[in-house]
């Protein structure tokens, strides 16, 4: 009998705050905007963080918020952008200019060797932790693919060189592939860019030298020769202004160590030729 009242009693104490807790969810519970679940029904669902926020649903919630642009998913294109756009009401800005991830560096194992054998995890931000990483380049791709794990889209793949290769028409610009590299050796840059210093090292040229054999000695030839100042050196390294290069090719054709390239062979011989 003592045991039944306290089963009771217990049933009792639960069945009463249950409904105090229905009750004060109802009461304080914040009704969301009905357009956040439809935007969210539009998005790729890739969930990969390009747009900044966490996932498609926290940017769903950031649209229509407005803190976020109603194209502000990168993965989506122009073609979610106008969906998200008349759930909102409102029209779309001029299209952004489209980006696509590049790795900046050719010091494969025949480039540019290594200072030790490094026999760790397959993950390059680990390997980085090893002594600064194996490489003989304190600043070159460490090879281990850690950019191509992190790709969700099949735009990334490891090389035969050892180093990944981007496949630009795949590329959707997340940035995934970026926040996986400890060097900052992939950046997304615009897609209608044709003229890239794959090279990331700061180190003097002397240095360089002796470490890869394609790798920018900082040297001013290609300043001299770019007749629109789109290039300049900072730092040991060339840059190139995307805004001012008329991809020309002259730097290219005067780069000592071919670390400045245009995409694509047929362009660069094109662009030679013209000049």
């Amino acid at each position: 009998m003592i045991y039944l009242k306290a089963v009771l009693s217990l049933g009792l104490m639960g069945a009463v705050f249950g409904l105090a807790l229905a009750l004060a969810a109802k009461k304080f519970a914040i009704e969301q905007d009905p357009r956040q679940d439809r935007i969210v029904e539009v998005l790729p669902g890739a969930n990969c963080g390009g747009c900044g926020f966490p996932g498609c649903s926290g940017l769903a919630a950031a649209i229509v918020a407005e803190k976020a642009p109603v194209d502000g998913c990168p993965v989506g294109g122009p073609a979610v952008a106008a969906k998200v756009a008349a759930i909102m009401g409102v029209e779309v800005g001029a299209a952004k200019e489209r980006k696509v991830a590049r790795v900046l560096c050719q010091g494969s194992s025949d480039n540019c060797g290594s200072r030790f054998v490094y026999d760790g995890l397959s993950d390059c931000k680990a390997a980085q932790l090893v002594d600064g990483g194996a490489k003989a380049c304190v600043y070159g791709c460490l090879g281990l693919g850690s950019c191509v794990a992190a790709c969700s889209f099949d735009a990334l793949h490891m090389g035969p060189d050892g180093l990944p290769v981007v496949d630009e028409e795949e590329c959707t610009s997340c940035g995934r592939c970026v926040a996986a590299c400890p060097r900052g050796i992939i950046q997304l840059v615009p897609a209608a860019q044709s003229v890239t210093v794959l090279c990331r090292s700061y180190a003097r040229g002397a240095e360089v030298r002796k470490t890869c054999k394609v790798g920018c000695i900082g040297c001013g030839l290609c300043v001299k020769v770019c007749p629109t100042g789109a290039v300049t050196v900072e730092n040991n390294l060339a840059v190139i202004d995307p805004a001012k290069c008329d991809a020309c090719g002259k730097c290219v054709e005067k780069c000592p160590t071919k670390c400045i390239v245009m995409k694509g062979a047929k362009a660069s011989a094109d662009a030679l030729a013209a000049s």
